[in-house]
């Protein structure tokens, strides 16, 4: 639909063109038929609204805000100069055309870039309802600012709506972490479905490696561009392994923090009223949080992640109060303990959590190859010192395939990896997955048995 509304304001630009060019017309009959062009060009957008596909989200809010600016400005010109009868330039005809189709097509970008996107069907039985809070940890500086501030950590919480039924501090309580700038909702079909299931879930913000996230003054604070370049230089095999380590080991430190941090709070305040740790938008959304506290059983908690956020969730996993960890597709950076002769040192401590490794196909491959020369590679060594460790991949999968960007935009995650599986099925499948195993470690329902996909 986006294509069909695109070329209806073209055509119609064109069209008007062609019509004022095919004989004279003075600058007053021009500025009139303008005026009525862009009247019809806005009605025409807002009678296609009621069409499938097509509607006020962002997706087309850059269209409409140009449509009514034209609008503005067609109407002013008419009024200055309605009454002017020096014929109108052909060139300036032109010209003004051409600039309205470039600007009509950017404003369209959005629309050809991203889905209609509405989430995933979800199997449980609860609604899902959804608030926020910032948790600002006062032991910490944030090393990317200037001005010496504390380190703040976004939390976005998934919960069921219909807690009446629901017996105070029953629910275990899942976190997530994202990858690399990354966002909290890459992943929001899985903590849908878990939350429509009986669950808690925490997607964090890690701020400056987060795509864009808000602090707790409402200022955008957009991901570090030095952290950018790093991490494609490091995708790209562009450093030694030493300067690798390096790099990885201070980004690992900063989110193992932020997770540790939020799971500290996190406790403590089910225990007790939130403290000034915590920030709140509107005393709205400090009573669901509360609401949301109330229903965290802390005696259960699991953790998952994409990316670093999976290396970041393994690593954290460590702790005796995690029951369960699942990786998406992430090289387990913090279990990378330096580097001798140019090869990595891997953490050979027994991995007590029981812990699930989720890898694309190209992943699995590498991890075989590694088998197969006798090398060491972080998620195997981990895995094969896992008490209770699970692993699986998925056939035709990429990187992004673990998350619902192929779904929001195949465009910016075809260009970031995904495989030539059905984007659909592999997320549901996915969330299926990380559903039972949540289900069988959290809740001590039934046998968990990783499959092939």
């Amino acid at each position: 639909m986006e294509m069909l509304l695109l070329l209806v304001l073209i055509l119609t630009e064109i069209g008007f063109a062609a019509f004022a060019m095919s004989g004279k017309i003075t600058r007053g009959e021009w500025a009139k038929r303008r005026l009525c062009v862009s009247a019809v060009e806005l009605v025409t957008f807002l009678v296609m609204t009621l069409l499938p596909g097509i509607d006020f989200s962002f997706r087309f809010k850059g269209v409409l805000v140009i449509l009514v600016l034209q609008l503005i400005i067609s109407a002013i010109f008419w009024l200055v100069r309605r009454k002017k009868e020096t014929a109108k330039g052909k060139p300036s005809i032109v010209i003004r055309t051409v600039l309205g189709i470039l600007i009509i097509s950017l404003a369209m970008i959005p629309a050809f870039i991203f889905t209609d996107y509405h989430g995933r069907p979800l199997s449980g039985e609860y609604s899902v309802a959804e608030t926020e809070a910032i948790l600002i940890d006062s032991s910490r500086a944030d090393e990317f600012e200037n001005d010496g501030s504390y380190r703040e950590v976004p939390v976005h919480f998934f919960y069921p709506e219909s807690t009446d039924a629901i017996k105070a501090h029953s629910l275990p309580l899942v976190v997530f972490s994202h990858g690399a700038f990354g966002y909290y909702q890459s992943n929001m079909s899985a903590y849908m479905e878990l939350a429509s299931n009986g669950y808690v879930v925490i997607a964090l913000d890690h701020p400056h490696h987060s795509f864009f996230t808000t602090d707790s003054a409402g200022k955008t604070v957009p991901v570090d561009m030095g952290f950018i370049q790093s991490a494609i230089k490091i995708e790209n095999n562009e450093y030694d392994a030493e300067t690798t380590f390096d790099i990885m080991s201070k980004a690992m430190k900063l989110r193992l923090d932020d997770m540790n941090f939020v799971l500290d709070t996190i406790k403590s305040a089910v225990k007790a009223e939130p403290d000034g740790s915590w920030a709140f938008s509107s005393d709205g959304s400090r009573s669901d949080v509360g609401r949301a506290l109330s229903l965290i059983d802390t005696e259960k908690i699991g953790l998952f992640g994409h990316s670093m956020g999976g290396a970041t969730s393994v690593t954290a996993g460590r702790r005796s109060d995690v029951s369960a960890v699942i990786d998406l597709d992430g090289t387990m950076f913090g279990e990378v303990l330096g580097i001798e002769d140019g090869e990595e040192i891997c953490n050979t401590e027994p991995y007590a959590t029981p812990v699930l490794d989720v890898r694309n196909q190209n992943h699995q491959e590498s991890c075989e190859e590694a088998y197969k020369l006798q090398k060491d590679y972080v998620n195997n060594v981990i895995m094969d010192n896992a008490a209770d460790g699970h692993t699986t991949y998925f056939k035709g999968s990429g990187h992004m395939n673990f998350t619902d960007l192929p779904l929001i935009s195949p465009f910016i995650a075809k260009a970031l990896g995904t495989g030539d599986v059905d984007p659909e099925v592999c997320i549901d499948q996915v969330n299926t997955l990380v559903l039972r195993f949540f289900d069988h470690y959290l809740k001590g329902s039934g046998t968990f048995v990783e499959e092939s996909y």
